[in-house]
């Protein structure tokens, strides 16, 4: 017998990730409320474009928090008819809508600032006062605490989609770090280093909403899980008590979980509900100690490496045809005939039982006339009398 094999790593309970997605999610929604409602009152009172700005950047992560709670709404919802896996890809959606606002925020920054770089410079009658300094840095710490919060939050429950919302955070701590810089470049009298500051963030940021949005559409489009997790998966099932070896392992994202599907090698002779154990056995394996959404394990009896290999072989009711016909009308009845389809062959037991007294040389006769005669529609059959009853 294997020894259990111990937890691979913690795998979040889905209460808990649906808990802490809502929980991060909703305090990132407070948090953007009230920094856009200062920084757009103050911007206006302290006459601070970029200030502005950032508070409207402030409110359109607000549009972001709630793709997540909607996500986070769906992907927990339990299989139906239309989505039998689930709905955990709603996850990868939503990191892909996430990475497109991401995009849509870098490539506005970048743009606004090569516009106002190459501009006229401002009237030095609206340059930002201290206030708006003082803004900007309340935001500056805010969001990167928020990120830091939401990072934490994502890695404990191994969320993409919250880790793609928690870096959409710190893109608003750099924005907010351009518009301190700019605000203060613009009172010192260096204006360029408002846009200058801008366009590089927006290029830092179109860069991370790449990453995301790359990620998201490999997952969805059943892009493998990472090296390491297929490994540990391969070890667990190779673990399995009763299983000989294995191949053809595929494995599938669906949100941050994995789908399996594997060929699993087991003694070619044992029973079809000793072959459905085992693959149970492995299946409940992997659900309990990987991030495996379902597992199915098609149990072999040798490395069936060509495909269609077996089905050219002739079926049970073609040989029990041939196997009677040559029997004719000896006294005897088929019993039971296991079949065994290995290494191309094909191995009969046949087990008889006489209707009356039967001649036995007779019998091993008729036996052998069946070897030939099945040997014509096969490429190798051993018929093998395992009992026969007087």
């Amino acid at each position: 017998m294997h020894a259990e094999l111990p937890t691979h790593a913690h795998l979040p309970d889905d209460d808990d990730v649906r808990r802490t997605a809502q929980r991060s999610t909703l305090v990132s929604v407070a948090v953007n409320v009230v920094l856009a409602s200062v920084q757009i009152l103050i911007g206006v009172l302290a006459h601070s474009a970029a200030l502005v700005s950032d508070g409207v950047h402030s409110l359109s992560d607000l549009a972001s928090d709630f793709v997540v709670l909607l996500a986070n709404h769906h992907s927990r919802r339990e299989a139906d008819d239309d989505h039998p896996y689930g709905h955990l890809r709603f996850e990868n959606a939503a990191s892909l809508a996430l990475s497109l606002l991401l995009a849509t925020v870098g490539a506005g920054m970048l743009w606004a600032g090569v516009h106002r770089l190459f501009g006229p410079p401002p009237d030095a009658a609206h340059v930002p006062g201290a206030a708006a300094v003082a803004v900007a840095l309340v935001a500056l710490v805010s969001k990167e605490l928020l990120f830091r919060y939401m990072l934490a939050a994502a890695r404990r429950v191994k969320s993409s989609m919250l880790e793609a919302n928690a870096w959409h955070a710190r893109s608003d701590a750099a924005s907010s770090l351009v518009v301190t810089v700019g605000v203060l470049g613009s009172m010192a009298g260096y204006r360029f280093l408002d846009p200058l500051a801008a366009a590089i963030v927006g290029v830092m940021i179109v860069r991370m909403a790449w990453e995301f949005g790359w990620h998201a559409i490999a997952d969805l489009t059943d892009r493998a899980a990472s090296p390491e997790e297929v490994a540990a998966i391969r070890e667990t099932l190779r673990a399995t008590s009763g299983a000989r070896d294995l191949h053809r392992l595929r494995t599938r994202k669906m949100g941050d979980r994995v789908i399996v599907d594997a060929h699993m090698l087991v003694d070619p002779l044992i029973s079809v509900s000793e072959g459905h154990y085992i693959a149970e056995s492995a299946r409940h394996r992997l659900l309990k100690l990987h991030g495996v959404v379902d597992a199915t394990i098609h149990i072999d009896p040798e490395d069936d490496v060509i495909d269609g290999a077996v089905v050219k072989l002739p079926g049970r009711e073609q040989l029990l045809a041939e196997l009677k016909d040559c029997l004719g009308d000896l006294p005897v009845d088929i019993e039971k005939t296991q079949l065994h389809y290995l290494e191309g062959k094909i191995w009969a037991d046949v087990f008889l039982k006489p209707a009356a007294a039967g001649n036995r040389e007779t019998l091993e006769t008729r036996m052998e006339m069946a070897r030939g005669r099945v040997l014509e529609s096969a490429n190798f059959v051993a018929i093998k009398v395992l009992q026969v009853h007087s």
